[in-house]
């Protein structure tokens, strides 16, 4: 048995540990389903905004379950994961503007779910990471309550695609091929392409971002843009950390050392707490 199946296990022998609740909220175009996942017994629990990955045009709240059930449990933290828009039915600004509806929904109704919601922490993987730091960039400059943390977990960040590593040297299971497909029913338009909300690799303007943790994969072509934008981070200011694990890109979200590497990370930013992130 490996460490995700045994961890797995014991969600099933520990299902009282944490809550699990689906329901509905209003997004930028439809209804958006989320699940919320709650530590039983841990009153005012800081929050954190989940996007699953697939790239832009696939997914749904069951891929995220893994990561999101371990950091509520090892975070001590409610976990509210959300089904954003997908394109080509709903292309961009869709999904980003989902994920800035879901934060506001979260700060007006937090308290009433018991939820802490002025520590806000957002988190992600591969086009869900674009859309946490999408997220970021989108409370900063609408001058929202400033989040505590980031989490991007092989994110996908540069539609231009001209930071890719090469596929075959790294034995890469995501191909440069099903990325350009991806971002081409994501942003329809050329231009698009070149907007920091949709390729935050091409802000001009990363200061006052939240603390990130950016992980990576050895065998992922995407590694190299994530590694780039965590360089650029650390250049305007923002505390980030970044690690590169040895797997593949679709073993990242179930990659148990990587999520407890992010438990740590985000308990350490919710016991700062909002001050420290209004100070940075």
């Amino acid at each position: 048995m490996d460490a995700v199946q045994t961890y797995l296990q014991s969600v099933q022998e520990a299902v009282g540990r944490i809550a699990v609740e689906n329901f509905v909220i209003p997004g930028f175009l439809d209804a958006l389903p989320v699940r919320l996942y709650r530590p039983v017994g841990v009153d005012h629990a800081p929050a954190v905004l989940y996007f699953h990955g697939g790239g832009f045009v696939a997914g749904d709240l069951d891929d995220a379950d893994i990561p999101a059930h371990f950091l509520a449990e090892k975070a001590a933290a409610a976990v509210f994961s959300v089904a954003y828009s997908l394109a080509p039915a709903r292309p961009f600004p869709a999904a980003p503007e989902d994920a800035y509806a879901a934060a506001q929904w979260l700060r007006k109704h937090g308290k009433r779910l018991g939820i802490d919601s002025s520590r806000l922490a957002v988190a992600g993987d591969d086009a869900g990471g674009n859309i946490a730091a999408t997220l970021a960039l989108i409370l900063r400059d609408r001058n929202a309550q400033p989040l505590l943390a980031q989490v991007l977990i092989g994110p996908m960040l540069d539609p231009s695609m001209t930071r890719q590593g090469d596929a075959k040297k790294l034995r890469s299971d995501l191909q440069p091929e099903t990325c350009s497909d991806c971002y081409a029913q994501y942003l329809p338009k050329t231009l698009q392409k070149l907007h920091p909300y949709a390729s935050p690799l091409e802000s001009t303007r990363l200061q006052g971002l939240p603390p990130a943790l950016i992980a990576t994969a050895e065998c992922d072509v995407l590694h190299r843009e994530a590694e780039q934008y965590a360089s650029a981070l650390i250049t305007a200011g923002v505390p980030t950390q970044i690690t590169r694990y040895a797997v593949k890109h679709a073993e990242l979200n179930s990659h148990l050392p990587l999520l407890a590497e992010a438990a740590e990370f985000l308990q350490r930013r919710f016991a700062a707490g909002p001050e420290t992130a209004l100070e940075q």
